[in-house]
């Protein structure tokens, strides 16, 4: 049971900044600009009080500290403005008083169910915010907003926090920014630490160079999105661990197998090498008539700050991520060195990254909406390790759980550090009951036959 407790709208303090601020869309943004459903990140923490205490101690500091994030992390409050004449492109804009949704609601869910490893995908619903629908603006101008955020308490055990917004507005690194931005200030705030709130935390840039505009950018009409509430209703959600322990033997493994490709495998190769294969294998089709040449497609994302075309500053907010999508047959993919062709094929991708010179359209603007189509073999990477999503503390301690709940929604994987360090990786995937339990049993037996070479 839910129980809805207040629903704001938290907005910049009034006057921090410039009305109208507008930041135009990048060729990074616009990557994303049909992407559905929205990003949504939920974090769990502890916290054994009653509401009452929270509400009074705990919400007014959160509350505070998020407005003054928001001045400088202002896209999240600010709208997607869609012109009425479209040949004037999209923009985002904050206007003085724009804000973002705040709800806090009280669940009567099990917590210790909540942050387990294994579940039901549904149960995590309740706790996601909604974003407000677009609106119409007199002149005919639609205004989309960009970010929602629900907190619910679960009395005597602790609450969540989920941040459900438009990838279009920003990518996962300026996220966790954001996140650890809002944490910090709490954290001060609430231990009245003057001292840390002197400190200069890393402030966002917003400076978009024209290199990162693009001349032919497409012209993108506006669409209602399509619901997509019932897309988890018979799946469950999935976290495994591997550790670091297991992470050095894969690695190991890998190394010896493709000897004569490559001499390093990263921490991500052989953990997506390892998932890719064992999700392939447990779709109900493999080793069908005709299944064999069929195409099995694996999306990831690489960050391009760095990039010297760019020479962004790593807190640079906003999308910056190239797009890379591996193809392998399913034959190929399944069969008895099906992990090694994976791990080779993604490598040799994340090899193209890094010595392209220059990266082309087609790497930056995937065909979001192809890629998504039903039927077609798609496994998506979201999150990475790199962004330390564990170290994201209110001042109560790290989180006990963290994930991003879209990704049940169709067939993508969530990477994160772990929830107790050590140097392992977390990931998150949601399935249907059935292929889950197949699933598990490849994957515990691939795991077990390389880990105890």
């Amino acid at each position: 049971m839910m129980k809805l407790i207040e629903h704001i709208q938290v907005s910049p303090p009034p006057n921090s900044l410039p009305s109208p601020t507008t930041l135009p869309l990048t060729l990074f943004d616009i990557s994303w600009f049909y992407c559905l459903p929205p990003v949504q990140r939920i974090f769990f923490y502890r916290f054994p009080h009653q509401p009452h205490h929270f509400l009074q101690t705990t919400l007014p500091i959160l509350k505070h500290s998020l407005s003054l994030t928001l001045q400088h992390f202002f896209p999240f409050s600010s709208n997607l403005i869609i012109p009425p004449i479209s040949d004037n492109p999209p923009y985002i804009r904050y206007l003085n008083g724009d804000s973002l949704s705040f709800t806090v609601s009280e669940s009567s869910a099990d917590f210790n169910l909540l942050i387990s490893d294994s579940q039901d995908a549904q149960n995590w619903h309740p706790l996601v915010a909604n974003l407000p629908p677009p609106r119409i603006e007199p002149n005919r101008t639609i205004a989309i907003p960009l970010m929602a955020i629900q907190l619910t308490l679960l009395p005597n055990s602790g609450f969540s926090i989920c941040l459900t917004f438009k990838h279009v507005a920003a990518d996962g690194k300026s996220l966790h920014h954001f996140m650890k931005y809002w944490a910090s200030l709490s954290k001060a705030i609430a231990n009245n630490d003057n001292s840390l709130l002197s400190l200069p935390l890393d402030l966002p840039s917003h400076e978009r160079d024209t290199v990162l505009k693009h001349p032919k950018a497409p012209k993108l009409i506006y669409q209602h999105e399509d619901a997509y509430s019932d897309s988890y209703a018979d799946k469950v959600r999935t976290s495994l661990i591997l550790s670091h322990e297991q992470v050095q033997k894969l690695k190991k493994w890998f190394v010896d197998k493709c000897k004569d490709t490559t001499k390093h495998m990263s921490t991500f190769v052989v953990t997506c090498s390892l998932i890719w294969f064992c999700m392939v294998r447990s779709e109900k089709n493999t080793g069908g008539d005709g299944a064999v040449d069929d195409l099995c497609n694996f999306l990831f994302l690489a960050d391009c700050r760095d990039r010297p075309e760019y020479s962004l500053p790593k807190t640079y907010f906003g999308n910056c991520l190239a797009s890379y999508t591996v193809v392998v047959k399913r034959g190929e993919l399944v069969g008895k060195d099906g992990i090694v062709v994976a791990a080779n094929a993604i490598e040799r991708k994340i090899r193209e990254f890094k010595s392209d010179d220059l990266l082309v359209d087609e790497v930056l603007m995937p065909d979001y909406r192809e890629l998504s189509k039903p039927g077609l073999s798609l496994v998506v990477v979201a999150g990475s390790p790199k962004l330390a999503i564990y170290e994201t503390d209110f001042g109560w301690g790290k989180p006990v759980k963290s994930d991003a709940v879209h990704i049940d929604a169709f067939g993508s994987i969530s990477l994160s550090d772990c929830r107790d360090g050590g140097g392992g990786i977390e990931v998150g995937l949601a399935l249907e009951r059935s292929r889950m339990a197949n699933f598990i049993d490849i994957f515990q037996e691939q795991l077990d036959n390389i880990c105890s070479m």
